[in-house]
């Protein structure tokens, strides 16, 4: 027969003190109420009795669940589980289990998504899809849903928001390019619409112009994906510019830029340099490795919870909004070589002639 599940009555009989007394010394904001004997004693019984608390009460009492919704674009890209076990690992300690969701990018997949997890009575949201300007995640910060955006950042100051340091992970791949010849340097910027793609192209504007390097061509991707990096590389070799390295938003248009090359008979990086960002998992194990920018994926996302796990347990009024950003590395790897002094453009043949 199975074993009955304890009770807080249980354990307050075993301690010898009120229900109240051990509902107070099991939660964190009221801890402090009961003196550090009985809260120990109370401790003890709880780990003897195996007690766990009801969540369903918990939820009737408190119009709390102590679940968050996780919001990612793909769930399928690498570097979003390290940033998932970063929100789970600093939620778990606190009580919270996580819901997952995925988006596939689309903004009305999102809004419906979002409408069914706030209709789940959810605790919070960490948000990793959101665009620049975002609707659905406006429209829910109104109602008082505790939000935090992960990676990405809306243009509305009042959301919180946990990111890497996009300008100057860009600045230092232009230093490091530089500092080994490139004087030419094109580039796969991001779609303009998310927080990281319009940033990013901001930061090769201008440090590209305060390097004095002569900025090549741009060509920006749709969607940060291995098919756009491919057409936007082959664009670039279309367009007849002169380049010795091909600057990339993130790591999936590194990988399709790669593939274009090797599709047209060139070579990486004898031919042209190419670099990533984001040092998603196994990019040091592809041909050849990619020079990128770490971020901190797991830190970031644990980082986000730490920001919404303080505007879910606000009293009152929600604090102001914190806009965290997390500094980056620079990871050089072979797929970035030294320019030839008087390398000519690279001649290549377009595979639509």
């Amino acid at each position: 027969m199975a074993r009955k599940r304890s009770t807080l009555k249980d354990v307050a009989q075993a301690v010898g003190v009120h229900v109240s007394t051990v509902s107070r010394a099991l939660n964190p904001h009221t801890r402090h109420l009961i003196t550090d004997e009985i809260a120990e004693r109370i401790a003890q019984a709880s780990r003897a009795l195996d007690y766990r608390p009801n969540t369903a009460a918990y939820s009737l009492r408190t119009n709390r669940t102590k679940t968050v919704g996780v919001v990612v674009p793909d769930i399928t890209n690498s570097i979003f589980p390290p940033i998932i076990r970063g929100v789970e690992d600093a939620l778990l300690d606190k009580g919270y289990a996580t819901l997952v969701v995925n988006t596939d990018g689309r903004r009305e997949r999102e809004a419906v998504i979002l409408d069914a997890l706030s209709a789940r009575g959810v605790d919070g949201l960490v948000v990793a899809s959101v665009q620049r300007e975002d609707a659905a995640i406006g429209e829910l910060a109104g109602q008082g849903v505790p939000i935090v955006t992960v990676n990405r950042s809306v243009d509305d100051p009042s959301i919180a928001s946990v990111v890497s340091d996009d300008a100057a992970g860009i600045r230092m791949m232009l230093e490091h390019l530089t500092s080994i010849g490139h004087t030419r340097i094109a580039a796969i910027a991001g779609d303009q619409n998310l927080s990281t793609g319009k940033k990013r192209h901001q930061a090769f504007v201008l440090h590209a112009a305060a390097l004095g390097l002569l900025a090549g061509p741009v060509r920006f991707a749709g969607a940060f994906n291995e098919d756009d990096g491919a057409r936007c590389m082959g664009e670039l070799l279309d367009g007849g510019g002169r380049f010795t390295a091909v600057l990339c938003a993130n790591d999936r248009l590194a990988i399709g830029a790669l593939g274009a090359l090797r599709a047209r008979g060139m070579r990486c990086p004898q031919d042209l340099s190419v670099t990533g960002f984001n040092d998603m998992p196994m990019v040091d194990r592809i041909d050849p490795p990619l020079t990128t920018i770490r971020i901190q994926q797991y830190q970031v996302g644990f980082m986000a919870a730490g920001v919404l796990l303080e505007r879910m347990n606000a009293r009152g009024e929600a604090p102001p909004a914190r806009s965290v950003v997390l500094p980056v590395e620079l990871i050089v790897r072979g797929s970035t070589a030294p320019a030839a002094a008087s390398k000519p453009a690279p001649r290549v043949r377009s595979l639509t002639r």
